[in-house]
């Protein structure tokens, strides 16, 4: 199996920092089912290109499976695993890319976090479907998708194309996001995976899914190749997904799945209950100034720009790349003077304080708190409701108690969670903060109502006696 990775970004060799792989050096790297090589066909200034090969041991494959696998004979030995691409390749390229798949890069972190050239190319791909499915998986995300069908043999032009695609796509991505979308993408295509699947994989997905796949338009096709079908982790990571990003459940699945995805109750995503509550929530509470602290890709901020009654708008966020998501989303680029002087985005972190905070009829915390380690939450405490003290603040977080409604949830909702508050934590928190800070506060729940358990998403409304413009 090959994957190559070029950029023209200049000086091109510094996709070697990035990767940290040494464009002079060939490195191999043993896994359980083969071995990997890295190395560079072209290196120079102006252009360099990455190699991943991994080469299959297919005995050593087959040793390694599972002792309840079933046994397809010869199958284990005879298949296309040594040349087409698949999980194998996206587990290796996971393990031997792991930092530039986090981002990281002490020596050129700037580089790491922005978006550059790009040519992926994977010569032997399985996808089933065909090419039009590599262009409603790729296309999305920023790439231009060339999926050129191969056929089953060129001196039988009328046997036809096979199920392998050659793929390339070019565009102007962060590498890491690049690579964490292969990892997902390559197993989604060919519609297998070479390892039993669990739990954890539900948190492999929203890991490498972070920051795009809640939002893709065919985000339900690929949860539910990505997790094999299984019904139980699809639902679980369905919901989860739901939390994070827009409509996700809209997506149109290939004609060959048509049989498989039968169409659900279209229900109202829980992520799009709570903006609207908290919108109208706002309304209720007449303010015309409003501040997103936590805005992440500005979901709120565009139902908030489209509202005339809110005459100033702001979004913070502590990640640049969330910020930059908020501006595509809001065409801030293409604002008349007008709407750009009615809106602000800018970084800032919940614990330190911003006097950029201060002077809001109202603040959003939508789904925050339960990132900050609870060490730090007197910290965001203080910043929020003693330094800025905006007339009402509006808290949403997930209640604890409905988890054990997501059948085959373990563990928390979101890997990058620190804790969930029950609803009798979350009173208690927020009776706290209200008396400490001199608002008074009303709780209420978003989302379907359980009699045992609550509702899914728990919000708190805190006003001062002023409270928001009258």
């Amino acid at each position: 199996m090959l994957l190559t990775v070029t950029t023209t970004h200049q000086p091109a060799t510094d996709l070697g920092y990035l990767l940290h792989k040494h464009p002079d050096r060939v490195q191999s790297f043993s896994q359980s089912f083969g071995t990997v090589t890295v190395f560079y066909p072209e290196s120079t200034d102006e252009r360099c290109t990455a190699a991943l090969m991994l080469d299959v041991d297919p005995v050593r494959l087959a040793r390694s499976r599972g002792k309840n696998t079933p046994d397809f004979s010869l199958a284990q030995y005879v298949n296309d695993r040594s040349y087409a691409a698949s999980s194998l390749l996206g587990v290796a390229m996971a393990d031997v890319f792991s930092t530039a798949r986090s981002g990281r890069c002490r020596s050129r972190q700037d580089l790491a976090d922005s978006a550059i050239p790009l040519e992926i190319a994977v010569p032997v791909l399985p996808c089933r479907g065909g090419a039009e499915v590599a262009h409603r998986l790729f296309g999305p995300l920023g790439w231009t998708v060339e999926a050129e069908p191969i056929p089953l043999d060129e001196a039988f032009p009328e046997w036809g194309d096979s199920r392998y695609v050659r793929l390339r796509l070019t565009g102007v991505v962060r590498l890491a996001d690049a690579l964490n979308q292969l990892y997902v993408l390559l197993p989604v295509l060919d519609e297998s995976k070479h390892y039993w699947q669990g739990p954890d994989e539900i948190d492999k997905l929203m890991r490498s899914g972070e920051g795009w796949l809640a939002t893709h338009p065919e985000a339900d096709l690929i949860t539910r190749r990505y997790l094999g079908r299984q019904g139980v982790l699809t639902r679980v990571a369905l919901a989860r997904l739901a939390e994070l990003g827009d409509d996700v459940e809209g997506a149109i699945a290939p004609a060959e799945d048509e049989d498989v995805l039968q169409p659900a109750e279209r229900r109202v995503p829980l992520n799009a209950q709570r903006h609207e509550a908290v919108q109208q929530l706002l309304l209720e509470l007449r303010a015309r100034s409003v501040i997103d602290l936590g805005c992440g890709a500005g979901q709120l901020l565009d139902r908030l720009v489209t509202t005339p009654s809110f005459t100033r708008i702001a979004g913070s966020d502590v990640s640049t790349r969330s910020l930059q998501h908020a501006a595509r989303r809001l065409h801030v680029d293409r604002m008349s003077e007008r709407q750009a002087e009615r809106v602000q985005l800018f970084q800032g972190a919940l614990t330190y304080e911003d006097e950029r905070y201060s002077g809001y009829d109202a603040a959003v915390l939508m789904e925050v708190v339960e990132h900050i380690d609870p060490p730090r939450l007197g910290a965001l405490e203080r910043v929020v409701f003693g330094t800025a003290k905006p007339g009402a603040v509006i808290v949403t977080t997930p209640n604890a108690e409905y988890n054990m409604r997501y059948e085959g949830l373990v563990g928390m909702r979101h890997p990058d969670h620190r804790f969930e508050w029950t609803r009798d934590q979350f009173a208690e928190w927020s009776d706290r903060v209200a008396a400490t800070y001199g608002y008074a506060v009303e709780r209420r729940g978003i989302g379907d109502l359980d009699d045992v358990v609550g509702a899914p998403t728990q919000m708190a409304v805190f006003t001062t006696k002023e409270g928001a413009n009258d």
